[in-house]
């Protein structure tokens, strides 16, 4: 339970992803108080749903933090959502008349820096759902990827349940080899052929897709060349995409998402040895943006959420 004399200018951070959303409220210190884990939060699948996973992810950190669900007015929010580098999506979430006190919104890339490198200069490349790299160097912010599913974020989660559905249909016409992970994917799917495996997964979201890599993971580890292949496909742009970073004079490569730590065994050596581990997650980093902005607005200055823009916009 906190002390009622420590909730003054409380922060949360919220981190809003294709799969999931994950906020966390810190003290002064950065001690973790409370953390709540919702559904996605990508507003491009949907503004209610990113509203409703924000929404009920700070009303779980706030209950794990033992303080009453009336404190979410009193919470300052830095929230880094995927799909807002978009400026149509930024701009319909930033009129979003929100529940805390205060909402300060960037992208999960910027979030996921500031993260990683505890506010300093760095790059990352975001492995998850989706997948996409970020630099922020001398004041100056680079994108590379990140360009959607299904067209782009390859590497990603969703990328590789997509692969394995294209290599599945194929299989099915008896137009590329059978596998293991052809009958493992029939399973997950409960279908017994083509017709069924479209109407089950026909208008499915990429967090859908996401679910599915995870057989393909498992398989290409066991050493399935139909898996396998899938895999070091998505892990050689991963590479490229740390190769070009690095090429920016990033002084810190972090690599965070829940497929990097499993990709990384099919990634370019001379890459891995230089990733460097995340000084703090992603939604720490949602309150070092947050509390950049609280400070230069004190003062008078909104250089951090101007300079957020032209990142995003030019």
């Amino acid at each position: 339970m906190v002390a009622l004399g420590d909730r003054e200018n409380l922060f949360i951070g919220i981190d809003g992803g294709g799969s999931k959303c994950r906020a966390s409220i810190l003290d002064s210190d950065n001690r973790v108080l409370g953390t709540g884990v919702s559904g996605p939060a990508n507003p491009l699948q949907g503004y209610a749903q990113a509203i409703g996973s924000i929404v009920h992810s700070a009303m779980l950190s706030l209950s794990d933090a033992g303080l009453p669900p009336e404190m979410l007015g009193e919470l300052v929010a830095g929230v880094g959502l995927a799909g807002v580098n978009m400026p149509n999506l930024y701009n319909e979430m930033d009129a979003w008349a929100h529940p805390f006190k205060q909402m300060f919104l960037t992208t999960d890339q910027h979030s996921a820096c500031l993260g990683a490198h505890r506010g300093g200069d760095g790059a990352v490349i975001i492995v998850g759902t989706g997948s996409c790299g970020y630099a922020s160097i001398n004041g100056e912010a680079r994108f590379l990827g990140g360009h959607g599913f299904p067209h782009g974020d390859k590497g990603s989660g969703a990328w590789m349940g997509m692969e394995a559905v294209k290599y599945l249909f194929l299989a099915l016409d008896g137009l590329t080899e059978d596998s293991r992970l052809k009958d493992e994917l029939l399973s997950v799917l409960e279908s017994a052929d083509a017709q069924q495996v479209f109407e089950c997964i026909a208008g499915k979201p990429s967090s859908y897709y996401a679910r599915l890599a995870v057989p393909v993971v498992e398989y290409a580890e066991a050493g399935d060349p139909v898996a396998l292949a899938i895999v070091r496909d998505g892990a050689s742009y991963i590479s490229d995409l740390a190769n070009k970073l690095f090429e920016m004079n990033a002084p810190r490569l972090s690599l965070i998402g829940g497929v990097a730590p499993r990709l990384m065994q099919w990634m370019a050596p001379q890459v891995v040895e230089r990733v460097a581990e995340a000084l703090d997650p992603p939604e720490f980093g949602c309150i070092y943006f947050a509390r950049q902005c609280v400070a230069e607005a004190a003062n008078g200055s909104n250089s951090a959420i101007e300079g957020d823009e032209k990142a995003l916009f030019g």
